[in-house]
């Protein structure tokens, strides 16, 4: 029902698969960290955190994604140069986990890419974001060319046309040529989200993308949710929002979406369990033995192996 009629890539970052037909692969979850407000801040200018805090909240997240099956990753957000050294330093020194680097300007995201290419990093980071709004992307391409990073995010979203047509433009136009000049080779298509609504619409136009391109596609969610956490908490509780939270990431993770931006990541404990069920779930829509995922490690088989192997059977025989 969900399967696509061109081949689709599966790009391997930092060990995880990424991409691929719906229910091949578990989608790839990118929690954020050092985000606008983040409590374990103690200081920006200094890049001053609590460390102690910080790494149990990767160690979470690495037992999640260990129990169900689900890939996770990191997504780092900075203001300066100096704060995303800092930071990617400290990651990369408590976990093996992919990560982005999330800047909106360009000299500290620059700045972070250097840091990645001068340390061998260039397997397991992304790169976040080519994006149509970038100040100065001339500046932006030359100098990535050099770096020779490996993984980016492609935004393709416009404010002044949300169509699906103007993404396809925008990718065609602007988007992928940029990316291919600036050397990248992996390209993860975000389709962008701005209310819970819009999920939907990312949603299509993420399958739509995927029939086009043979990308991986993703979007943020949380950016929808986050929106109505104080509201959905005063009327239904910290559970009700948990509920609400949940429910749009694993309707993300099942419609075509290969990898999603889940937000804070102290969402985690909520997170992984409910995609690792939308994962679960999609894997065994296509209801034939060589569509069920192979990987051992999928939610279906590490959760269900029992059921797998009835499923199996029951297939066999009919």
């Amino acid at each position: 029902m969900l399967k696509l009629n061109r081949k689709q890539e599966v790009y391997k970052i930092g060990g995880v698969k990424v991409g691929g037909q719906p229910g091949e692969n578990p989608t790839f979850l990118l929690g954020t960290m050092f985000y606008n407000g983040h409590k374990i801040i103690e200081d920006r200018k200094t890049a001053k955190f609590d460390k102690k805090r910080a790494e149990e909240l990767i160690n979470k997240q690495e037992t999640l994604s260990d129990q169900t099956g689900v890939p996770g990753g990191l997504d780092l957000v900075a203001n300066s140069t100096f704060e995303i050294e800092k930071y990617i330093e400290f990651v990369t020194s408590v976990t093996d986990m992919p990560f982005s680097i999330d800047i909106w300007t360009v000299e500290p995201k620059l700045g972070g890419a250097k840091y990645i290419a001068e340390h061998g990093l260039t397997d397991r980071a992304i790169y976040s974001s080519i994006a149509p709004w970038s100040k100065d992307i001339r500046k932006e391409i030359d100098t990535l060319k050099v770096l020779k990073l490996k993984n980016a995010i492609l935004v393709a979203f416009d404010m002044a046309d949300k169509s699906v047509e103007a993404r396809v433009r925008l990718l065609d136009e602007k988007l992928l040529p940029w990316a291919k000049e600036a050397g990248f080779k992996n390209f993860l298509l975000d389709t962008a989200v701005l209310t819970i609504p819009s999920i939907s619409y990312s949603c299509l136009s993420n399958q739509r993308l995927k029939e086009k391109y043979g990308c991986p596609t993703g979007c943020a969610p949380s950016n929808g949710t986050d929106i109505l956490k104080k509201e959905a908490e005063q009327k239904w509780e910290k559970v009700g929002f948990h509920g609400m939270d949940s429910a749009a990431h694993a309707l993300g993770a099942f419609l075509w979406n290969d990898w999603l931006l889940y937000g804070a990541i102290e969402s985690a404990k909520w997170m992984f369990p409910a995609v690792a069920m939308a994962n679960v779930l999609q894997a065994t829509l296509e209801f034939s033995p060589k569509d069920l995922p192979a990987d051992p490690n999928h939610p279906l088989n590490k959760l269900f192996a029992k059921d797998v192997a009835e499923l199996k059977k029951a297939i066999g025989g009919a």
